[in-house]
């Protein structure tokens, strides 16, 4: 299986601009019953199931039959992924709720597909250095915090200032990956940031940070991640999206199966705290069904409400246009038949 850094990024939209003229008629198209190749796109290192299908080769071993080439992608952030999917320059995307939830507004041909996962534990952590004078969400005010804009962490990071009567234009906004953040935080450079659970983790257990606030204390703030198709390659080939899906529900339940593998695989792919993914998947489960539940379905519907008022969104998103469940419904049947 081939696997495509961020480098590669620039070519595969200059594809994907490609893919758009001829979609127009600047160019000829040719039918053909299926693609050289699949590419799917996340957020580097990955979501989980896709870190676990590039370890073992699940898609690629699903598509050799048919001759097809399959590709994973990693970006830096899910803005990028998603701009690659609604350019088709990627088929398939692993992204946080925020960045599939900007591009549907934004009326691309986009589906969404299935759940990357739900999970109602974990989060984000605001960290701040073991001896900063910061105790509260109130001592932000004013103060330099990292985060990557536009992902999962902001959002998050918006409804616990929101829950004390702040919001980010109280604070000095660093737009900063933690290989960055990280660094600049325990030289004193700015003074607190935000990251998921297991990346922050990271700093806390060596004691060079505390965590000032978990948002994991609140799993009504907890929305799905998803798996979002472009809109032509959906229309020309659905099978390929089943069986896409049929794999993801074995890998999803594999996981399960193996669950000390799994996290094994997950922390060195992620060089994540093993201590705090245990503690997100503490009940034993990993949560990654891609069924697109109704609650799960209700849960983005309220976290574009949020965004909108946040300002972290721009457009409505139509949910009947945008949601398709046949695929993954399809999936499902087809692995329950052979059980």
């Amino acid at each position: 299986m081939t696997s495509i850094a961020f480098d590669g990024f620039r070519r595969l939209l200059l594809k994907g601009a490609i893919a758009v003229v001829i979609g127009l008629g600047g160019l000829p198209a040719f039918a053909q019953d299926k693609p050289d190749v699949i590419r799917i796109g996340s957020t580097a290192p990955g979501h989980l199931k896709f870190i676990l299908a590039q370890k073992d080769g699940w898609w690629e071993k699903e598509f050799a039959k048919d001759g097809i080439k399959v590709e994973l992608v990693t970006f830096n952030g899910g803005s990028e992924a998603t701009t690659a999917l609604a350019t088709g320059a990627i088929e398939f995307t692993y992204t946080g709720n925020n960045p599939a939830l900007r591009v549907a507004a934004s009326g691309a041909d986009v589906k969404l597909i299935g759940l990357s996962s739900y999970v109602r534990t974990g989060g984000s952590y605001i960290v701040v250095k073991t001896d900063s004078p910061l105790k509260t969400l109130q001592d932000l005010k004013g103060k330099k915090v990292a985060y990557l804009t536009g992902t999962v962490r902001h959002s998050n990071f918006s409804k616990a200032l929101n829950s004390v009567g702040l919001t980010t234009n109280d604070v000095e906004g660093l737009n900063l990956p933690f290989e960055a953040s990280g660094p600049a935080l325990l030289r004193g450079d700015i003074d607190a940031i935000v990251e998921t659970d297991s990346t922050a983790a990271k700093l806390v257990d060596t004691s060079e940070a505390r965590i000032l606030f978990d948002t994991g204390t609140h799993p009504e703030w907890n929305v799905p991640n998803v798996i979002s198709v472009n809109g032509a390659f959906a229309a020309k080939y659905p099978d390929l999206i089943k069986r896409l899906l049929k794999v993801d529900i074995e890998i999803s339940r594999w996981a399960d199966a193996h669950p000390d593998e799994t996290i094994k695989t997950f922390v060195e792919a992620t060089k994540s705290s093993e201590k705090s993914v245990r503690k997100t998947y503490a009940d034993g489960a990993f949560h990654q069904d891609p069924k697109l539940t109704d609650d799960a379905i209700e849960a983005l519907k309220g976290e574009e409400k949020f965004m909108a008022s946040a300002g972290l969104l721009k457009g409505s998103i139509d949910y009947g246009k945008w949601i398709d469940k046949s695929f993954v419904d399809a999936a499902a049947a087809e692995v329950a038949a052979v059980q």
